[in-house]
């Protein structure tokens, strides 16, 4: 076992202000000389961005469905074993979610501490809190934490409303030059918000009521070893990695190359000619805000085209996908033409498509991820195979294939089936 102290940082809904606090909580830490290690429960690219930053070591994501608890487990004993500090952000509400953050934090015995947006609240900040505190018999609660707080009377008022047994652990005052940026998938990536540290270390500056002391150790447990065949021995694989293209798991990344596989990056926006590799990987990202150079690089759509054509794998998924069809339009009406591997055309909407956990039944065996997109696709290709929703009723994402080419909406959480991974970007 390996005692860590740690904390699972919730709310009671989405845009309470999780990152923000999770990132002044890290930074905060790290100047007092500790290791942090930060966790994003669920499937989420952009948060781990910010968070990544405000720690300055890798985050990676905690999901019960896509990854299992025996992965989730191994994860965290890797964690406990370098770091002073583990943070774990939730994601949606606390009880949200087929596999919820509560259910995450009561199987590893990690204390929830609440963020409330207290900014439109009086006393009924105390009736939140105690319902958070109460409503799964058992779960382990640190304390609450008061978000985008007007001032010290304010705070007061608020603290004097928890129920006894509830503690506040502090609060952070309403301030524009803390909030992160969003848009349409989320919070802006981290890469282009320029003033980002500034943002957390103004966070950080702003705590107020955070204790200096470390929180209680959790005991993480080992799993049992698990030794997966070098099935991507010598194979190259060149990931896209820009502004375009940056929805990695990193857990992605490391079970390929603990496959044997060696990787490489290259941009779809800025160069000309694909790295030599065996196989291309390419990750979801924001192909609709760069329309025009990628529609201008015809350098490089037509070396993808070359790769597909001498029999070499392609895994693409969401904006990957999009890039490899034949054109893409934006809510703007403005369009630009792809790489024309895939038959069909894409368009941008102002409303949510689909959103939710899905597994897919491949020829290379079942994989699980997620999906989460506002395009619409018309595709004249028949799909091999349709995800399935971990919630029942909801809508599946067709997947299509032609030779190595695979390509669906769904981002894949590789390690929830390695051998089937390793199938897919096998030469």
């Amino acid at each position: 076992m390996k005692p860590c102290p740690a904390l699972f940082v919730a709310a009671p809904a989405s845009h309470q202000g999780k990152t923000t606090v999770t990132a002044a909580l890290a930074r905060y830490y790290r100047r007092l000389g500790w290791r942090v290690r930060v966790f994003k429960t669920g499937p989420d690219f952009l948060d781990p961005m910010i968070l990544e930053q405000a720690s300055g070591a890798p985050v990676y994501q905690l999901d019960l469905w896509m990854g299992g608890e025996e992965h989730c487990r191994q994860l965290l004993y890797e964690a406990a074993a370098e770091a002073d500090l583990i943070l774990i952000e939730g994601v949606m509400g606390l009880f949200d979610g087929e596999r919820s953050s509560a259910e995450l934090a009561a199987q590893f015995g990690v204390p929830v501490l609440a963020v409330i947006d207290g900014a439109a609240m009086a006393q009924t900040f105390g009736a939140v809190a105690h319902g958070l505190a109460s409503y799964r018999p058992g779960l382990p609660f640190a304390g609450v934490f008061a978000n985008r707080v007007a001032g010290e009377r304010h705070y007061q008022i608020l603290a004097e409303s928890l129920p006894p047994g509830i503690t506040s652990l502090g609060w952070l005052a309403r301030d524009a030059d803390i909030a992160l940026p969003a848009r349409h998938l989320g919070l802006v990536q981290a890469a282009e918000i320029g003033d980002l540290d500034a943002r957390i270390a103004r966070a950080a500056d702003a705590l107020i009521g955070v204790n200096s002391a470390l929180p209680q150790p959790v005991s993480f447990g080992p799993t049992a070893s698990t030794q997966h065949p070098k099935r991507l021995a010598k194979v190259r694989i060149g990931v896209a990695h820009d502004a375009a293209f940056a929805f990695l798991y990193r857990a992605n990344l490391d079970l390929l190359s603990g496959l044997g596989a060696e990787v490489v990056y290259f941009s779809p926006l800025n160069d000309k000619a694909l790295p030599e590799a065996d196989a291309i990987y390419l990750p979801g990202g924001y192909p609709e805000l760069h329309l025009q150079r990628l529609g201008a690089n015809e350098a490089m759509k037509a070396a993808i085209r070359d790769h597909h054509a001498a029999g070499k794998p392609i895994v693409a998924e969401c904006g990957g996908m999009l890039y490899l069809l034949e054109s893409l339009t934006d809510v703007q009406g403005r369009c630009a033409d792809m790489v024309g591997l895939l038959p069909g055309h894409a368009a941008m909407q102002d409303k949510l498509a689909n959103l939710g956990l899905h597994g897919i039944k491949l020829p290379e065996g079942a994989l699980r991820g997620h999906t989460f997109h506002y395009s619409r696709v018309e595709c004249p290709l028949a799909p091999i195979a349709w995800s399935e929703s971990a919630r029942p009723g909801q809508r599946g994402e067709p997947v299509y294939r032609d030779g190595r080419m695979h390509a669906c909406y769904v981002h894949l959480y590789l390690p929830s089936n390695p051998s089937a991974a390793g199938q897919l970007f096998a030469a």
